[in-house]
């Protein structure tokens, strides 16, 4: 007698759907239609996925837009220059901007031995790059590199670390 290849499983959701098991090997249907049994079938399955992305899609346009609030008022409060590049890039530098000094604030001086002299140094050298895209490359920089960063950015002759050039 050959083993069953065709399964009528009852999903998670309440649908009770035919699935064709013959491209599995004999010996592992059994268990994946039991499997099956704990999930939605696939339509239910993907109405919720969609479901889903369009909640969190509505949560990151509310997070971005409390991001920006935020960098906006930090660039007013320590009087920071406007960012160049397209509209999209100047909000998302400014972000950028915003969250890398922020951190780099809170490793050097708060947790670090930075006072408030090295700080206002390093703050200048902030407001001298005003490209969006310089900001949003560094986006991911650890605060601590800020500084050797920012010297990178300003140095007029822009050497590299490679010995060979």
């Amino acid at each position: 007698m050959a083993v069953q290849k065709i399964w009528s499983v009852v999903h998670a959701c309440g649908h009770e759907i035919t699935h064709d098991l013959s491209d599995r090997p004999a010996d592992r249907r059994a268990g994946f239609a039991r499997w099956l049994t704990e999930r939605d079938c696939t339509e239910c399955w993907k109405a919720a996925r969609d479901g889903d992305s369009a909640g969190k899609e509505e949560w990151l346009a509310a997070k971005r837009i409390e991001e920006q609030q935020a960098a906006t008022v930090w660039a007013e409060q320590f009087e920071m220059p406007p960012l160049e590049g397209t509209e999209r890039a100047q909000g998302w530098g400014e972000r950028s901007r915003h969250q890398l000094v922020t951190r780099a604030y809170a490793a050097l001086v708060t947790e670090g031995t930075w006072d408030e002299t090295d700080w206002t140094v390093l703050e200048e050298k902030v407001r001298t790059v005003t490209r969006a895209g310089w900001w949003i490359d560094q986006r991911d920089a650890e605060g601590t590199d800020l500084p050797e960063l920012l010297d990178a950015a300003t140095e007029n002759d822009r050497g590299t670390e490679n010995p060979y050039r």
